[in-house]
Order: structure tokens, then sequence, then C-alpha cells
């Protein structure tokens, strides 16, 4: 799910379970006709380029989205995206997938079930925050970053670099559930951060922040 507005001439890119679609809300009033966005939570919408269509509604990456646009296009826009705590990332997915009651029931053992299941393993909100923001190379592809932990005051500061007046944002798309913390015994802490290194040490996230 991606945001382009010509515009603006700025790009973000959805991490999946990272507050996109409160960025989104935020945003939209903002794009015109021109503009595109690939999603179908709340609204439809389709951006009609080869790597959109490949993807269908999916999260696509930094990098396909570059691909997509072709390189010039891409490094002459300001592109942003949101990353969250990998401890708390994960719970919110459980969460949302387990939201039949089974998280509720047992949140831990619904959490290692997930872990434990290869099925899962390729799927968008299964995947690091690092798989959607660097190449290859590993070199981060996205201009700015914002952080779940000080949603509005990282994204007041975007709308302040895009010319564009402070916007509250408001919770959308979100999991009933505690602090993440509550839901951790050691074990199922050095799982998750060992599923999601990459990113602890790329974004210096700590358990407990």
């Amino acid at each position: 799910m991606t945001m382009i507005s010509h515009r603006h001439r700025c790009i973000f890119i959805a991490v999946p379970k990272s507050a996109s679609h409160s960025i989104r809300f935020a945003l939209r009033p903002h794009l015109d006709a021109a503009d595109e966005e690939q999603v179908a939570l709340f609204v439809q919408r389709r951006i009609e380029r080869p790597v959109f269509d490949r993807m269908g509604h999916g999260h696509q990456t930094s990098a396909e989205v570059r691909e997509s646009l072709g390189q010039a296009l891409w490094e002459s826009y300001f592109s942003f995206a949101v990353i969250r705590n990998p401890w708390a990332r994960f719970v919110s997915y459980v969460a949302f997938m387990k939201r039949n009651g089974e998280f509720a029931a047992d949140p831990i053992g619904s959490m290692r079930r997930v872990l434990a299941n290869p099925e899962r393993q390729s799927r968008p909100h299964f995947r690091s925050q690092s798989d959607f923001l660097v190449d290859g190379s590993g070199q981060l592809l996205v201009n700015d970053l914002c952080r779940a932990e000080s949603l509005q005051t990282d994204f007041d500061r975007i709308m302040q670099r895009l010319g564009l007046p402070p916007t509250k944002l408001e919770l959308r798309n979100s999991s009933a559930h505690a602090h993440y913390t509550t839901y951790f015994d050691d074990a199922l802490r050095e799982a998750v951060e060992e599923r999601y290194r990459d990113d602890i040490e790329r974004f210096g996230y700590r358990f407990g922040d």
C-alpha cells in the first residue's frame, strides 16, 4: 500500500502494522486527481503501473516502488515511512490476525504458534520492516522515518517539510490489546528478537521502549 503525491512530490511507503492508515487518512485530503494510491482497506484505489499490477493491493517495498517509478523520479521525490518497535508490532500483528478470541485467551501461545508457522514467513505483515525499506545492499531507500512511538511529533515534521498544515492523527485499524511488554516471557521475547534482529539493530529498538 503506497501513496504517491505528484502535487507535493512525496512518496509514502506503508509498512504493515506501523500506523500507516493514520498517515493515509491525514494525507488524503491533500491529494489531487493526478496523485496515486494503492489501497484496499477503507477505500479502493489502484496505481496503474506494472509493479503495482503484479502486487495487487499488497504492501509494496521501497525497492519495488522505485523500480516502478524509475530511479530519476524516485530520487527527485521526498519519501518516508513509519517504523515501530518490533515486539510491539508483532503483538499488534498477532492480535489482529487472531481477533477471533484466540489471542485474548492465550496471547503467548498464539504468538508462539505464529512464529513457528512456516506458511507465515513470507506474508507482508510477518516480514521485517527492513524488507520494506532497504535495498539488497542494506541501504535505506527512504529519505525520512517516523517512529510510531513519537508519531504525532514526527508527522508534524513531515508536514512542515511538505509545506502542509499540522494535522492531528487519528487512530485507524488498530487492534485491541494491552501494552506489548505484558505479553512476553523471556523465551518469547528472545524468539521475536531473533526474528527481527535486523530491525532492532538497524533502527535502535529495545524491549520496553
